[in-house]
């Protein structure tokens, strides 16, 4: 490896690139790749055997692509293949972790909701988090079906959206949560909305900028950062139709970003029949 390489960054969709911009943020001198697994998303209630398949599947694609770093910038696909995929790739990995540590030492009424994908709350990564730094408030777990739905279609303030976070939002804000963790990718571009239902007493909490500093330490650690001289560029994929998903992709990144099926490039092609293949046998 060497520092030059870009850094592979995947998730089941759009939602990662609330990670990736974070990264931008801090290492702007890094290339970066990013594939948007929106063809099988979302990934919050498929079986864990098919999360671990497309997260395997995408690592390699990425390392095909000289990738020097994988960020898993997806809460439910840390759960299902982040322990696998570290024994399997020797290369930095870096995973997601709901911010619950922070939510419990800043909440004031002892009342924390976390709001996730269902398997993200049945992860055993998950439950190991609630039992290292949860015990130090009541921690109520929402699971928000519909949601990730709601940002790949780039609907961030619509009715839909709208109704969806009332039901979430209400019953844990009636049983006194005055802090809440994003604790899915996609729902940091929901903050606003999810701030202005919740009112202005709650604090919203999201961990993209956390997981850009432990990029920051693996890379500094094994002397891979990028010269901070030079302006990083960045490549996106998409497993979906990019016709459709250019739309909602540039609302969420900004203009002139070139969105690439990931059967455009040859190299991609073993990656996708080994991706349905591992599909169709779960």
């Amino acid at each position: 490896m060497i520092a030059h390489q870009p850094i592979g960054v995947f998730d089941s969709g759009f939602g990662g690139l609330t990670v990736l911009r974070e990264i931008r943020r801090l290492l702007p001198g890094e290339d970066l790749l990013y594939v948007a697994d929106s063809g099988h998303a979302p990934y919050g209630d498929k079986p864990m055997a098919a999360i671990e398949a497309r997260a395997f599947a995408i690592t390699e694609f990425l390392l095909g692509h000289d990738a020097k770093a994988i960020v898993i910038a997806c809460n439910t696909a840390t759960g299902a293949a982040a322990r696998l995929l570290r024994a399997r790739f020797p290369v930095p990995l870096v995973a997601m972790e709901p911010a619950v540590k922070p939510a419990v030492e800043r909440t004031r009424s002892g009342v924390v909701g976390v709001l996730a994908t269902r398997q993200t709350l049945a992860s055993h990564n998950f439950s190991v988090l609630l039992k290292r730094v949860g015990t130090g408030a009541e921690i109520l777990l929402q699971p928000c079906p519909g949601l990730v739905e709601c940002v790949e279609r780039g609907d961030l303030d619509g009715e839909r959206t709208r109704a969806l976070l009332r039901e979430y939002l209400d019953g844990l804000l009636e049983r006194g949560a005055d802090t809440l963790v994003l604790g899915c990718t996609h729902y940091p571009y929901l903050t606003p909305l999810i701030q202005e239902v919740a009112g202005p007493g709650v604090e919203v909490l999201d961990s993209g900028a956390a997981v850009a500093r432990q990029v920051q330490r693996r890379l500094r650690d094994a002397d891979l950062l990028a010269s901070p001289e030079r302006l990083g560029e960045a490549r996106f994929w998409t497993s979906g139709d990019p016709a459709a998903l250019s739309g909602p992709m540039r609302r969420l990144w900004g203009d002139g970003v070139v969105l690439r099926h990931l059967g455009e490039d040859r190299s991609s092609r073993t990656m996708e029949t080994a991706g349905a293949l591992a599909l169709e046998s779960v």
